[in-house]
């Protein structure tokens, strides 16, 4: 580890903290939860050995930046040196790791603090004097990429006993998924534009993160000429760890230097030693680092879903990964995944691993945070082999006529609602704040659906019989909406008289919409078999009465 006299200058000028031979990263291992401290290629061998649990120290929205930084390092080291397979050990990693950077043999580009005239990871060479720089900062929080509201949300600057690795992570969380924010503050390329957000979209197997990393590895390998080609990248000898190149602010590099894998920086930012403790400083720039804009996020990013008919990569609004996204990017036609999406053979999965879409996303605004969103949605054997087969289209038709399902069921849902709050008159009239209310109750039921969604839509697609199955689901969901309805009653009128007319009316309204027999064609089914239903037990109630 490297030591600091606390009585050295203000400014230190050597370098420290190189993350190739001293332990800066924690993680807990598989075995028993042990905290381990390693480097980075002690880190990237375990890994190999799928012997990391989790990352005590993570930030939860740091987590896909720190995995895309980890798989794309060890994907243009492996790619170097001419291998398809990742080292086992520490030693190969850091002498292939080491290979990429010939030119500095003192390590500085490995290393948090260098001298600011040359490379320090993720930090670009620029003017030995830092005097100009104003912008200093006393936490990594504070040089994270975190937006919060006034200070409320989240306080900012707290992490006073932040170690080199909190650095570190801000780092990667700042240079690789940064957005613009205000005049020379310039987001990353890997985006739609400043104020969209770079997604995480990918197949995981398993929960521990070596085995994602191992998947995700091997695709980057097995599909750098295609990126390149459909890209317009350059497959060999294009700029790959881009803190080495000097930057002043004024110039943008050209998209197509770039190799496939690049890892890229986003802002001018240094991290320095004032008195033995690490700090940053940071400044604008009147540039972005790339030259990406017209690309609109189409960089070959392997967790970005691309929008091939709209031109731009997927920007995640505020909902995060719903049902209806989710259901687009498994099955729809609209995006185009990144090859971290493909669904690796049967053959090449572990025995009972589980696999998943995983998802996670940071939403960006103007000047905020709208939340950090992840969600894993388990992916089914059977599920697995339609997609495998060529039958996407049969599946997205039973999400989409499931998803149109629940927005019918919801709709009617809401008029019901707004009949219960208006005192059992129709809706025309009802005040902005009765219609308030019902969206609150409606969007209750549909968050529970949310939640349920893909559990239900593995029923069908198991189902020997499907209409059977399709039909038990929608009774269950017509069920679910008249119980949020009679929760919704205790928010209703309160006088005897208001109070139950408001209720019949809302339960007829709501029953009869799913009688009708105008039903919309999603529903179709469940009001046949409600109106027969209904005429059994009026022919049984006749029969009794004779």
């Amino acid at each position: 580890m490297t030591k600091v006299d606390s009585s050295a200058p203000t400014l230190f000028g050597g370098t420290a903290f190189n993350v190739l031979n001293e332990p800066l990263i924690a993680y807990r291992r598989v075995e028993d939860a042990r905290r381990e401290q390693v480097s980075l290629p002690q880190l990237l061998a375990a890994l190999v050995r799928n012997e990391v649990r989790d990352f005590p120290a993570l930030r939860a929205h740091q987590r896909h930046p720190w995995h895309a930084f980890l798989c794309q390092l060890a994907a243009i080291a492996l790619h170097r040196s001419g291998r398809t397979q990742p080292w086992t050990d520490a030693a190969d990693w850091a002498s292939a790791l080491r290979a990429l950077t010939p030119d500095h043999p003192d390590d500085s580009p490995w290393c948090l603090v260098a001298p600011p005239d040359r490379p320090a990871l993720l930090q670009a060479p620029t003017v030995a004097d830092l005097s100009s720089w104003k912008k200093w900062m006393a936490t990594p929080d504070e040089l994270d990429l975190l937006v919060t509201s006034k200070n409320h949300d989240l306080k900012a600057s707290r992490a006073h006993a932040a170690e080199p690795q909190d650095w570190l992570f801000a780092l990667v969380s700042l240079q690789t998924q940064e957005g613009f924010l205000g005049a020379g503050n310039y987001g990353i390329s890997r985006m739609n534009g400043g104020f969209a957000s770079r997604p995480g979209v990918g197949i995981a197997v398993g929960a521990l993160p070596g085995a994602g990393w191992q998947l995700d590895v091997a695709a980057l390998l097995r599909h750098r000429d295609r990126v390149t080609e459909r890209s317009g990248l350059r497959g060999e000898g294009g700029h790959a760890l881009i803190w080495l190149l000097p930057w002043d602010g004024d110039l943008s590099l050209a998209f197509a230097s770039l190799d496939p894998h690049y890892i890229e920086l986003c802002r001018r930012a240094r991290l320095c030693l004032l008195h033995g403790r690490l700090r940053a400083v940071t400044t604008g720039s009147s540039v972005a680092r790339i030259d990406a804009k017209v690309l609109n996020g189409r960089t070959g990013d392997p967790w970005t879903p691309v929008d091939e008919a709209a031109g731009k990569a997927l920007t995640l609004n505020s909902r995060g990964y719903d049902y209806r996204l989710v259901s687009e990017l498994l099955f729809g036609s609209q995006y185009t995944g990144g090859c971290a999406q493909e669904l690796p053979q049967a053959s090449s999965l572990p025995d009972h691993e589980p696999v998943y879409l995983s998802m996670r996303g940071l939403v960006r605004g103007q000047g905020k945070t709208e939340g950090f969103h992840e969600r894993r949605v388990p992916i089914a054997p059977k599920v697995r082999r339609l997609l495998a087969e060529g039958q996407r289209s049969s599946l997205a038709r039973v999400a989409k006529e499931r998803i149109e399902a629940i927005a019918e069921i919801r709709k009617l849902l809401w008029g019901a609602l707004v009949a219960l709050f208006n005192n059992g008159k129709a809706g025309n009239d009802a005040s902005d704040g009765t219609k308030d209310r019902a969206n609150a109750f409606a969007r209750a039921l549909e968050v529970a659906e949310d939640l349920r969604f893909f559990d239900d839509l593995d029923l069908e697609v198991h189902a020997d019989d499907a209409i059977e199955a399709r039909l038990v689901w929608l009774i269950g969901l017509s069920a679910r909406a008249e119980a949020v309805l009679r929760q919704a009653f205790i928010a209703g009128p309160r006088s005897g008289m208001q109070r139950l007319r408001a209720q019949s009316a809302a339960l007829s309204r709501l029953h009869g919409g799913l009688r009708s027999d105008k039903a919309p064609a999603a529903l179709r089914v469940l009001s046949e078999h409600l109106r027969k239903q209904s005429d059994l037990r009026k022919e049984q109630a006749h029969a009794s009465t004779h």
